[in-house]
């Protein structure tokens, strides 16, 4: 299985984006998915993650109240909403895939399928 985040972009602050991560060469739908994000000069930090059934949702305090995961496994995608981005949402942002009938942990270390990363800048 490989992974390809795309949705990033430039957006003002307060705006919205929407994230992708499409699966190719196999299934997603049995497999826990989450975003992570690196910001210039920090360490990469969780953001949201579902488990492979989409009913376990974990959501990083960044993301908190402002950011929806979901997945649509027919599409064999998960995608990451964005709502009221600020300037400290700027980042690369990497979608990653558990091992099968993963939960929805917030630790990288749980993933072991990485996707490129998809650059979110917001700015006033």
């Amino acid at each position: 299985v490989q992974l390809q985040a795309s949705g990033g972009g430039s957006v003002q602050i307060g705006g919205s984006l929407r994230l992708s991560c499409e699966a190719s060469g196999g299934t997603l739908s049995n497999r826990a998915v989450a975003w992570f994000r690196q910001a210039p000069g920090k360490e990469r930090t969780f953001v949201a993650a579902v488990n492979w059934r989409g009913t376990g949702l974990n959501y990083g305090g960044s993301a908190q109240g402002r950011s929806t995961i979901s997945r649509d496994d027919v599409q064999n995608t998960v995608f990451l909403q964005m709502d009221n981005l600020k300037q400290e949402d700027t980042a690369v942002y990497y979608c990653a895939a558990s091992q099968p009938y993963g939960n929805a942990r917030s630790i990288s270390d749980e993933y072991h399928i990485w996707g490129r990363g998809t650059l979110v800048t917001v700015s006033s």
